[in-house]
């Protein structure tokens, strides 16, 4: 795979981040709904579990979702500029860690950071691999006409279209059925 594993856990974890406010449900609603989100991707560092704490999360997930937006459109120079802006705000200082099983990775934020921050320079840096890789076309917004979830393309063959929500499955009962019609 073109990413390290720290890099892909951070980019599924934007995409989820996300993806978590679509429909008009949100599924980080609540600060305990942020703690299970947090255990989920083994998110480290300061929590303050309040909902200041979640409504810095919530304004967090537009920039990320612009960035898919970007990145769909081929928009290179403007999602360098958004991922730099990020990196700027969140005061990024990359250096290697190793904790609770995960072997050496890069963490450029201060443990005592604020969610939020964490968060933004955790997805920024995953971005910046893309960016070098010259990957970004593994970005996108969900083949399904009537979703506008982000995606990540990790696979192999770089053929993943569709969000995690069941929209491939869905369209493909959908030409099943028509062809069988």
């Amino acid at each position: 795979m073109v990413f390290t594993h720290d890099a892909q856990a951070s980019l599924r974890c934007a995409v989820d981040l996300v993806n978590s406010a679509l429909d008009g449900d949100d599924a980080l609603g609540t600060p305990e709904a942020l703690d299970a989100f947090c255990a989920k991707w083994e998110v480290t560092g300061r929590r303050d579990h309040d909902a200041r704490e979640l409504a810095q999360v919530h304004q967090l997930r537009p920039r990320l979702r612009e960035l898919w937006s970007l990145a769909a459109t081929g928009a290179e120079t403007a999602f360098v500029e958004e991922v730099n802006a990020l990196l700027r705000e969140g005061e990024a200082l990359p250096q290697l860690v190793t904790h609770d099983g995960w072997d050496w990775h890069i963490h450029a934020h201060r443990p005592d950071a604020p969610l939020a921050r964490r968060l933004a320079v955790e997805a920024a840096m995953a971005l910046v691999d893309v960016v070098r890789a010259g990957e970004l076309d593994r970005l996108s917004i969900c083949a399904a006409d009537d979703c506008d979830a982000v995606v990540v393309d990790l696979s192999r063959n770089r053929s993943r279209k569709f969000c995690e929500a069941g929209c491939g499955n869905r369209i493909a009962a959908q030409a099943y059925r028509a062809r069988k019609a």
